[in-house]
């Protein structure tokens, strides 16, 4: 049996930096200074890692290297997916290219043909509305692609049913007395994003509390960038409106987390005087007491890294879709007495 080939995620881990500065020294970038870069090239050594996909063509042409277009690299989520989605390339000795969009202009680059990102032998997209910028939805290369995160039904996908997430939401706060109240997250890309996970998980809320004879008063609805400046915020702008008890459905954890700080420094009773539930089940919620709905980031990026192995030795069958739910995880920021 072959030795298991090292990670980027190991690499990152024994030269104290992110997996995108892994990225940038691999592509050779300029921006990363000299001493972070003979670190991460020495972290490289130690670990055995291979990054020269092209040293191992075969004859069919496979450079086994697979890209991966994401809107950011700095957050736990893209975190979490991308080991789910190494574990599975790394079995098979395949390399990740990190393509992360983070502005207008560099997203130009990934709806051309020529871009980078679609060299490699296949091509992951982890980004819910880049596919309707491009003509009939299609990217411009015949590689495979899989999106992940998202769902199309041109192209194979792994996706959480976001929707699904809202209406549990609904079910579990219905039962608490008070009003109602949601923090929508928005991206900054909101073009890129659009048909965002953060409009189906209120419109779940919303729908299921109608179902339980709720309501969700638009004026309810809190919309922020992803941060937990923007949970503190929400609150500010909940408390302007009504009194005690407030049942907020965060639409990420780091937004809930925001809410928990902000209603440390006014006073007020989470569990009691702030029902908080979460998305996205992170480690770190346990420790806090966070309610959330859990999300198989994980086996979400090793599905559609699974997917798009199956494309690349040849499946020309129709596009797949494998549909994920979350999981709700109670603790005591929704156990009222």
């Amino acid at each position: 049996m072959a030795k298991r080939k090292p990670t980027i995620h190991e690499v990152a881990h024994l030269a104290k930096v992110g997996i995108g500065t892994v990225s940038r020294v691999l592509n050779n970038h300029p921006s990363v200074r000299s001493e972070t870069r003979e670190r991460v090239l020495a972290a490289m050594s130690s670990l055995g890692y291979s990054p020269n996909p092209h040293a191992r063509r075969v004859a069919g042409g496979r450079s086994y290297t697979v890209s991966l277009i994401l809107p950011v690299i700095s957050t736990e989520f893209y975190n979490r997916l991308l080991e789910g989605i190494e574990q599975v390339l790394s079995e098979e000795r395949y390399e990740i290219a990190l393509f992360p969009i983070f502005s207008p202009q560099r997203l130009q680059r990934y709806l051309e043909s020529r871009s980078l990102a679609y060299q490699t032998d296949g091509l992951l997209v982890a980004s819910q509305g880049l596919a309707h910028l491009l003509p009939d939805q299609k990217f411009p290369t015949e590689r495979p692609v899989v999106l992940v995160d998202a769902h199309s039904t041109r192209y194979d996908s792994a996706y959480v049913d976001n929707y699904l997430g809202g209406r549990m939401a609904a079910a579990h706060l219905a039962q608490f007395p008070g009003a109602y109240f949601a923090i929508q997250m928005e991206e900054e890309l909101d073009e890129v994003m659009r048909n965002t996970v953060g409009q189906e998980r209120v419109a779940g809320f919303r729908d299921g509390l109608e179902q339980a004879g709720r309501r969700l008063p638009r004026a309810h609805v809190f919309k922020s960038r992803f941060s937990a400046e923007g949970g503190r915020l929400a609150l500010q702008h909940f408390m302007r409106q009504s009194k005690p008890p407030y049942n907020i459905f965060a639409g990420a954890d780091l937004l809930a987390l925001g809410v928990l700080e902000e209603a440390e420094r006014q006073g007020l009773e989470v569990g009691e005087e702030v029902l908080l539930l979460g998305f996205d089940g992170h480690p770190w919620t346990e420790a806090r007491g966070l309610s959330t709905l859990a999300q198989p980031i994980e086996a979400m990026g090793a599905e559609a890294a699974r997917l798009l192995l199956d494309r690349i030795r040849g499946y020309k069958g129709s596009p797949r879709a494998r549909r994920f739910e979350p999981t709700l995880i109670v603790r005591r920021s929704t156990q009222a007495s």
